[in-house]
């Protein structure tokens, strides 16, 4: 069955980088789009990146360009997102999350699979 586990969260100072790691498995990317969605307390669920690598689309909330990077390892079946020059108000639980077609979307209601999601906390 699709599944979706992301890793590499964690605690970082302002300013500081980490990598997340979302794998999948039970499909191939190729054919899929991978988004990142974070979602902080009381909050809503926000889109962050995306990347369709079959189409050669990728995409960032405007609150994260210049900073993050995603990209994907057809090989490994992976989807990294690259976060430098952290801020405080990038804390939240951060998810990776699927849909089997090449779709330029950062609404959450639009993907179909989820995984578990890993916390990334940002404070000095």
């Amino acid at each position: 069955q699709v599944q979706l586990v992301e890793s590499g969260g964690g605690l970082v100072q302002p300013g500081g980088s980490l990598r997340l790691s979302c794998a999948a498995s039970g499909f191939a990317l190729d054919y899929y789009t991978i988004g990142w969605f974070r979602q902080a307390p009381g909050k809503v669920r926000e889109g962050v990146s995306l990347i369709s690598s079959s189409a050669g689309i990728t995409d960032y909330a405007d609150s994260v360009k210049g900073r993050f990077t995603i990209s994907g390892d057809n090989a490994k079946n992976t989807v990294y997102l690259q976060m430098n020059t952290l801020k405080p108000e990038d804390t939240a639980v951060y998810y990776c999350a699927a849909v089997s077609q090449n779709i330029k979307t950062m609404w959450w209601g639009d993907y179909a699979y989820w995984g578990q999601g890993t916390q990334v906390t940002v404070s000095s």
